[in-house]
This record gives structure tokens, sequence and C-alpha cells, in this order.
């Protein structure tokens, strides 16, 4: 007579295997994480030289225009200790390569930027960023010093821009229509 051999403890096993493939994943994020620090892209074009700076109204303006936007929108970027952790590198880079062309104060004169439309960001609150005064603490505004920038903002680079676009323009889908008598519909 053969001897029934005993059933397989199914729930070990399939524990056994759940650990084993974690063991894997967690192996090869590593790998991942330790094979991207090796691609240098984002440190070498961070701190160019400065060609031009608009004539600010007054230090104060200036010093908290670095303070508080200059690493994004100024040749002069003051880079974090984590910095030189890949991904992070890249999104601080793309983020600085996007405010630099939006806005460049350290090529002054040089190309095209929105320095119009600086007083209003910040009026507004867009500038500077939440997610970036929670890792910049100094670069927090309060109330006073944000309307002292502003008017600053204004007196530096001019009167305030205003939208050329109207309210209702920006939520159409489709653009206005003319029927026979050259009328809107």
């Amino acid at each position: 007579m053969q001897e029934a051999k005993p059933p397989i403890d199914e729930e070990k096993h399939t524990s056994w295997v759940k650990k084993v493939m974690a063991i894997i994943a967690i192996g090869e994020a590593v790998v991942i994480f330790v094979g991207i620090q090796f691609i240098p892209w984002g440190r070498a074009d961070i701190n160019l030289p400065v060609k031009a700076e608009p004539k600010w109204d007054s230090p104060t303006t200036r010093e908290t225009f670095f303070r508080a936007c200059g690493n994004c929108h100024s040749n002069q970027t003051v880079l974090p200790w984590y910095d030189v952790i890949a991904p992070i590198t890249w999104i601080i880079k793309r983020d600085i390569d996007k405010g630099r062309e939006a806005l460049n104060v350290s090529e002054w004169g040089l190309g095209d930027n929105e320095a119009g439309e600086a007083a209003d960001t910040v009026r507004d609150g867009s500038m500077p960023p939440t997610l970036y005064t929670l890792f910049h603490p100094s670069a927090r505004l309060s109330a006073s010093d944000k309307e002292a920038f502003v008017q600053g903002l204004v007196a530096t680079f001019g009167a305030e821009h205003k939208s050329k676009k109207k309210v209702s323009d920006s939520i159409r889908f489709f653009p206005a229509q003319k029927d026979n008598s050259g009328t809107d519909r």
C-alpha cells in the first residue's frame, strides 16, 4: 500500500511566493533608482552668467524678487541639497526652464518675457507657487510684503498687464460663426 502524501499547505506556499515577488520588486526599484542617478541631465546649465538686469525701482524690490522668485526667474539659482537626487533634479530643471522662458531678469531686454504679468501673478497668489514656498519658507510673502512687492514690480516693469483675452473667449469651445448678415451668432 502506498502512503498518501500530505497535502501541500497552499496558504504557506502563496505567502512564500508573495514574499519573493516583493523582494524582487524592491530590488528592481533600487536598481532603477541607482541607475537613474548616473543620468547627468539638468545640472550643467543651471547657473548661467547674468547678461543684463532691469532697472529696479528699489533695492527692496530686487531683494524680494530674488528671495521669492529668483531661483526660477533668473540665472542666479541657488539649488537645494536634494537637487542631486534624480528624478527630483529633472523636475527642478524643468521648472527653472519654464520660469526662465516666461521671465528671466538676468537676460533683461534680450528676448520676450512676461514681465507685465509679474505683478498680477503675485497679487493673485499664483506666484510664488505653493509647492515652492513649502520647500523655501523664505519665499513666503506677508500681506504687507506682497503689496509692497506688487507696487515695486509695477514700478520696475511698467504698467500692469491686462489680459487681451475676454473671459467669454476663454470658455468658448468653437469660434463664433458669422451669419449671412455679418453678425456673430
